[in-house]
């Protein structure tokens, strides 16, 4: 049979409805979705051929249906005419016809039909009318079903693809030809990793391979595409997988979703980048102004910035400020800068190229950190030319080091507080490819504003502790004097962490008859109040001691005079070195003891009764003879000297008894070896110590 083969010949060598040849298809396809019907007439009009499909559609059974003319069977009286027309047409003419026709089944129902009628010749030559028939309304709902999908496939806004059973696309939707930039046609038989050479590429292949063995579908996994450049910013779509399957579960590929979320993608990235940067600012504000040190505050902010902001940052404030000479920055003409910090986060040429801290420059008025200071606003350079550098750089030389080390963004704020400029920050990257843009001038602003206010305390401060030391230097005695039996080395040094000074004094009187007064006290308090204190005490102390007083009753004096000095209160030790007599007079108001070193003995603690402090009045003061012969060493001292807040007071006064054993060798290295191994860096209190010697 030509056209077409007969009916019945399923077993032949093919694969007629579907599956691979020799295998059998066992799934509903869209033929069974039909319920597709085939009938065969021979020349005559009579039914030959009758298949299941056609029971379920017209109603007859095949032993009912078989050898009956077709016409009278299937078709109404009303339309068996034009039935009759159509079967002589495909028969004798050889044409095809598709059409909509109705039928009346075995129940007396009219059902309209779809149709698709060809002539069959068989190998004798004999003609035969071969019907495909299925319910009209099935394939309507068919069609409609199609098109909706064909429209929701082309028409949806997300993007879409089909992968085969080797990943490969065979599917591909007009949203993702522009989602991803790549026409359908080049996307056909290729892989993901094939049109997508992203590093993900690879781990999207595998993770849809997972999804075909398993059917789990994977949801809204995130891809982002960083290879675009700076200008025009990462790019990211959301992916799901799942699994596609025919009927009776027949694995047909894997389905593809892409959404493009790239503005989600940057509104997310906006605001962790605005999380990250408020708590770097918060952090920042927590590690720049932890001392009033100007340069310290200064070394700080820069050690914030980089690497966070900068590459390289420094830190350049006005001469001018720091003399305190008003205003801080000029309107025009050049400035003068001085160094106070600058970090680099790596090894480079640019480093160098920057002033070291402690240098002064003087910079033009074409300079942009000039610029900066005499409008008080921002100077951003996002991408740095060569023309830039000779405006950023200190000189010729400073300029051909930044180019070297590839500097290429460049930025400036202002250090302003209580609406004074101070100086600037200045800001560099070399090896952050990213240039500087506003985000970065509003953060590097807010950051030099806050540590503008600490740099401005720092500032006022020193000056003001400066005054203050000052003025306490000046009440203490210069150089010591020399007097009769004794060596004498004496030394001060003021707090570390607080910006006031204390009230600690020391004093070498001398007196009648070869004799020396040895004193030593602590005024309570700090500030130019006990300073001034201080000095009161001293000169009434070297009044009292030139009157040959024993040391008790110049304590009685001095806790009188103490007690009227608006609640200040004051510890004292006084001494009276005689060199006739080989020995000293000691009296103590609350004071701690000091230490006596033997020449050819141990050093030990001078027991003293203590005595209340001058200034609480009442006290009772005794004198205490203590042996000094020649060659013996006597340590006075404050507490700033042994006091600390993680140590007991026993301990550091054995400690210092201990380092005085060891050190037996001149007064001056005495003085400087007990500093070294007792002051704490950073202590919060003065100190004053007195060292002698009796010489005979």
């Amino acid at each position: 049979m030509t056209a077409g083969s007969f009916p019945g010949t399923e077993g032949r060598a093919g694969a007629p409805f579907g599956g691979r040849a020799g295998v059998p298809f066992d799934g509903r396809g869209l033929l069974d979705v039909l319920g597709v019907a085939a009938v065969v007439l021979d020349g005559r009009g009579r039914i030959v051929l009758w298949s299941p499909q056609a029971e379920e559609l017209f109603g007859y059974r095949a032993d009912e249906a078989l050898g009956r003319y077709a016409a009278r069977l299937i078709v109404g009286p009303e339309h068996r005419d034009e039935a009759i027309r159509l079967f002589r047409e495909v028969l004798t003419e050889g044409s095809t016809w598709a059409g909509t026709f109705p039928v009346r089944r075995k129940d007396g129902t009219t059902r309209r039909v779809e149709f698709r009628n060809m002539r069959l010749t068989d190998d004798l030559g004999d003609l035969y009318a071969l019907g495909i028939a299925a319910d009209r309304a099935a394939v309507a709902r068919v069609e409609t079903e199609l098109a909706l999908s064909d429209r929701l496939v082309s028409q949806s806004p997300i993007g879409l693809a089909v992968l085969d059973t080797d990943l490969r696309y065979v599917l591909v939707n007009p949203t993702l030809e522009r989602i991803d930039g790549v026409p359908a046609a080049r996307h056909m038989g290729r892989r993901i990793g094939d049109l997508m050479p992203w590093p993900e590429a690879e781990a999207l292949e595998e993770a849809a391979r997972t999804v075909l063995a398993t059917g789990a579908p994977l949801l809204d996994r995130p891809v982002v595409d960083r290879s675009a450049s700076p200008d025009e910013g990462e790019r990211a779509w959301s992916v799901s997988f799942y699994r596609l399957e025919g009927a009776e579960g027949r694995i047909l590929g894997v389905a593809a979703s892409v959404i493009d979320v790239t503005e989600r993608h940057r509104a997310d990235a906006e605001a962790d980048r605005s999380r990250r940067r408020l708590a770097f600012v918060a952090d920042a504000s927590a590690r720049v102004g932890t001392t009033l040190e100007v340069e310290r505050t200064a070394d700080e902010l820069a050690g914030v910035v980089v690497p966070e902001l900068a590459d390289i940052a420094a830190v350049d404030v006005l001469d001018s400020v720091l003399a305190l000479r008003r205003p801080g920055a000029p309107e025009q003409g050049p400035a003068l800068f001085r160094a106070l910090a600058v970090k680099a986060a790596h090894r480079t040429e640019a480093l160098p190229a920057a002033d070291p801290p402690g240098a002064v420059a003087m910079y033009g008025e074409d300079r942009l950190v000039t610029r900066c200071v005499h409008t008080g606003l921002p100077v951003l350079v996002e991408r740095v030319g060569p023309e830039d550098l000779p405006r950023i750089a200190r000189d010729p030389q400073a300029a051909e080091r930044l180019a070297r080390a590839g500097v290429h963004s460049y930025l400036a704020v202002p250090l302003i507080a209580r609406g004074e400029v101070l100086g600037a920050l200045d800001l560099k990257r070399d090896r952050n490819p990213l240039p500087f843009d506003r985000d970065d001038v509003l953060l590097a602003t807010e950051l030099a504003a806050r540590a503008a206010v600490s740099i401005d305390n720092a500032r006022w401060y020193q000056s003001v502790r400066n005054s203050a030391v000052t003025l306490q230097r000046s009440l203490l005695p210069g150089k010591p004097p020399e007097p009769a039996g004794l060596e004498v080395a004496v030394r001060y040094q003021p707090a570390q962490e607080s910006s006031e000074v204390g009230g600690d004094w020391y004093d070498v009187i001398e007196l009648p008859d070869e004799k020396t007064a040895l004193v030593v006290g602590d005024v309570m308090g700090s500030g130019i109040d006990a300073a001034a204190t201080m000095g009161r005490l001293r000169t009434a102390t070297c009044a009292f001691a030139d009157l040959d007083l024993s040391p008790a009753q110049v304590l009685r004096h001095l806790d009188r005079i103490t007690a009227g000095l608006e609640h200040y209160i004051a510890t004292c030790l006084f001494a009276v070195h005689d060199p006739r007599r080989g020995r000293l007079r000691i009296a103590n108001a609350g004071h701690l003891p000091p230490v006596r070193v033997p020449a050819d003995g141990p050093a030990e603690l001078v027991r003293v009764s203590a005595g209340l402090p001058l200034g609480v009045g009442g006290g009772v003061f005794r004198t205490a003879r203590v042996p000094f012969l020649p060659g013996d060493l006597l340590v006075l001292y404050t507490d700033g000297l042994i006091e600390t807040r993680d140590a007991a007071i026993d301990e550091r006064l054995a400690l210092l008894v201990r380092l005085l054993d060891e050190s037996r060798g001149p007064l001056e290295e005495t003085c400087d070896r007990l500093l070294r191994a007792l002051r704490r860096p950073g202590a919060p209190d003065d100190v004053a110590l007195l060292v002698a010697r009796s010489t005979g």
